[in-house]
């Protein structure tokens, strides 16, 4: 083979790059969730599931157990990976997420972070004060969180092109309880006081806690998510005025942050706000590319309010799993019935997937999305 020369090899380098580039973007095998959040038509409505990787799984249950506990199951890549994957090999999902944990930042921020069986995550260092704010860093993920880009990383190696990826992380505000709180909460009393009584501190832990995310997640889409979600859990214990102010201006913020495009592909970003439904044009109009729903906010009514500006995902009660099959089906249908024919829709719960659900109520509801829907995309 001859040698190739100045004009000609540089011509050969920048096909060669360009052939990459081709075969990236056309590595999905199923893109039909990505096709969705940019409002393009879609053959079947896309669905997957929050949670859809956890402990209502045998299987999941089972490598929990090797695993010896939850932070370690997370921070091994390779059980990341498998736990990631286990839902994918039971159901026809059409997106994968990440098993993580919202709360791996505010470990990285030195809170340390530990889970107390039967009542969920705790943290050995508790803010409460001016001085514990102050003397807190901002997350490197590179430094600090690698354990969450390798098993990212190696989840998109193992999907090879199966599915996309969903990266995903926790908004400051609901990252910000935790860490004020202790740990879950029921009244929200020592965040919300300080909130009321010294908002300058709050605001400086959210400005951290938002610059931690950015890099945080712009470093999962580096290492191969193809889609992010951010989770605002606790945002709709607001009030109007606060939640605007300390919860979705910083969320704001972080979309503004974000990689725009990867490997020849746009980087679309959900925004999920448990009981956000009063604030769904306000959030429309801060750059996401689509809002996550609860239950609680009927999908037809949302769509009217804010379809012509982003894509909306959800949004079925996870306690309709508990019922029979018969009721999950009609419910699958009243929620593709509310929202219409058309583009824009990715199909999930309003919120995680319990742990007491029957497996295969999950499976007929993933399949009831897909057969129900079809008619919608004609």
């Amino acid at each position: 083979m001859p040698f190739l020369y100045g004009m000609a090899w540089h011509q050969k380098v920048l096909a060669d790059v360009t052939n990459v580039k081709e075969n990236t973007m056309t590595e999905l095998k199923n893109d039909r969730f990505l096709r969705a959040l940019a409002c393009e038509p879609v053959d079947i409505t896309p669905v997957w599931m929050m949670r859809q990787a956890g402990r209502y799984l045998p299987e999941y249950r089972e490598l929990r157990a090797k695993a010896g506990d939850f932070l370690s199951l997370c921070k091994n890549k390779e059980l990341a990976c498998e736990v990631t994957i286990q839902p994918l090999e039971r159901y026809d999902l059409d997106a994968a997420i990440l098993f993580s944990d919202i709360l791996t930042i505010p470990d990285a921020m030195g809170q340390g972070l530990y889970f107390e069986e039967g009542e969920g995550p705790r943290f050995r260092k508790i803010v409460r004060t001016e001085k514990d704010v102050e003397a807190l860093p901002i997350a490197n993920t590179e430094r600090d969180l690698s354990y969450v880009t390798d098993a990212v990383s190696t989840i998109r190696k193992e999907l090879n092109g199966r599915v996309p990826l969903i990266g995903f992380s926790g908004s400051p505000w609901t990252l910000a309880t935790y860490m004020v709180e202790g740990g879950s909460s029921k009244d929200f009393r020592h965040i919300k006081a300080m909130m009321y009584s010294q908002p300058e501190v709050i605001h400086q832990l959210l400005e951290k806690l938002a610059l931690s995310v950015i890099d945080y997640l712009n470093s999962q889409i580096k290492a191969g998510a193809q889609a992010v979600q951010i989770f605002d859990t606790w945002g709709g214990n607001l009030s109007d005025v606060a939640y605007k102010e300390f919860s979705l201006a910083y969320m704001q913020k972080i979309v503004s942050g974000l990689i725009k495009e990867h490997d020849g592909r746009k980087v679309p970003v959900i925004l999920f706000t448990k009981g956000g439904g009063l604030w769904l044009p306000e959030m429309a109009g801060v750059g996401a590319d689509a809002l996550g729903l609860d239950w609680t906010m009927d999908i037809g009514r949302a769509r009217a309010l804010v379809g012509d500006k982003v894509a909306l995902q959800g949004n079925m009660d996870p306690s309709v799993l508990y019922s029979s099959p018969k009721q999950i089906r009609a419910e699958v249908e009243r929620i593709l019935k509310s929202y219409g024919s058309g583009a824009g829709h990715v199909f999930n719960l309003g919120h995680g997937i319990h742990q007491f659900v029957n497996p295969e109520h999950a499976g007929v509801f993933v399949d009831a999305v897909h057969e129900f829907s079809a008619q919608y995309h004609v």
